[in-house]
């Protein structure tokens, strides 16, 4: 009886122990099948209002949609204050990663640095955060702004053959305005022979490119050149140079290689001689590298291996290098 009751307890114990690996070989098996958790990472950029901020929406969605292996929370800003609330929003949200080209610089800057002192991984696009707030992002991409001031303002002394007067159109006050701004002058500043006859914002907008211009022909009786850093800029500047019948006398120099103007370029109409690119695309990578760098859990030993900082070089367009540069389907 003892040993047969003794068989009993063992057999019911084995029988236990199979169905206990059982369930616990089930729940591993469902654990398995469960989809790991998407790293969410926001993206925040300027709205569209005006041709390159809309390209840069363009592409930026563009470049979401090949990664469906990341929560993607994408908002757009009118001004800075919209875009600190989304940023704070964002954060509220639950962001890991954050993509961001600054509407400004400076009313930008605090905000992503409660970001990151959140541990939130940020990746700055083209408008860098104030330097003297230390080092914030992660990793910082932007077009090369000093070279196209540079670039820019040395195309337009050789064409000037040295010597004229010349008007200057800024944009949006941030790091690229001012890296752009300030090569451009030393430039003009080391050529006498070039006189800056007056200086003033227009916000990389074609509405203000039109009426700063429209204020710069009436107070000024020659101007051989206009620097208008900017296609949006350029296109308002010209439409008020038109209306006032003064075309034969002047010529813009705008940037950034949009479709239109790379066109004129192409045609070689004589009030658009040249341009240099600085593509919205850039948003792209941005997106691509906050992608590989977040979504496989190894953010740290990514990141060992990422560049701080990435610049992206730009290339003067003229009528002999246009067509290179002119892409009709494109939405800049």
């Amino acid at each position: 009886m003892l040993r047969k009751a003794a068989a009993l307890l063992a057999g019911l114990a084995a029988l236990a122990l199979v169905s206990a690996t059982g369930i616990a070989s089930n729940a591993s098996a469902s654990e398995a099948k469960q989809p790991a958790k998407k790293p969410k990472i926001g993206v925040t950029v300027p709205a569209a209002d005006h041709g390159w901020t809309a390209g840069v929406g363009w592409w930026a969605k563009e470049a979401m949609k090949l990664h469906p292996e990341i929560d993607w929370v994408y908002t757009t800003s009118a001004n800075p204050e919209k875009q600190i609330a989304d940023v704070e929003d964002m954060m509220v949200k639950g962001i890991e990663g954050l993509v961001i080209l600054c509407t400004e610089s400076a009313p930008l800057t605090p905000i992503a640095k409660k970001a990151k002192e959140k541990g939130i991984f940020i990746v700055n696009v083209d408008r860098g955060f104030l330097p003297e707030a230390g080092q914030i992002a992660d990793i910082f991409l932007e077009g090369d702004n000093k070279a196209f001031g540079r670039k820019s303002a040395e195309f337009m002394v050789k064409k000037l053959n040295g010597k004229g007067n010349i008007v200057i159109l800024t944009g949006i006050p941030c790091t690229v305005d001012t890296d752009r701004v300030n090569a451009a002058k030393e430039v003009f500043a080391a050529n006498p022979g070039i006189k800056i006859l007056d200086q003033q914002p227009a916000f990389w907008s074609r509405e203000k490119g039109l009426s700063v211009m429209e204020n710069m022909l009436n107070k000024h009786r020659k101007i051989d050149a206009v620097w208008a850093q900017d296609d949006d800029i350029l296109l308002g500047a010209i439409q008020a140079i038109k209306e006032a019948g003064r075309e034969k006398e002047m010529w813009v120099f705008g940037g950034a290689g949009m479709k239109d103007v790379v066109k004129m370029v192409m045609d070689k109409s004589p009030l658009v001689p040249a341009n240099i690119t600085y593509p919205p695309s850039m948003i792209a990578t941005g997106i691509h590298m906050a992608a590989s760098v977040m979504r496989d859990g190894n953010k740290d030993k990514i990141l060992q291996f990422m560049p701080k900082h990435l610049m992206i070089d730009v290339e003067l367009i003229t009528p002999e290098n246009a067509k290179s540069y002119y892409f009709p389907e494109s939405v800049y």
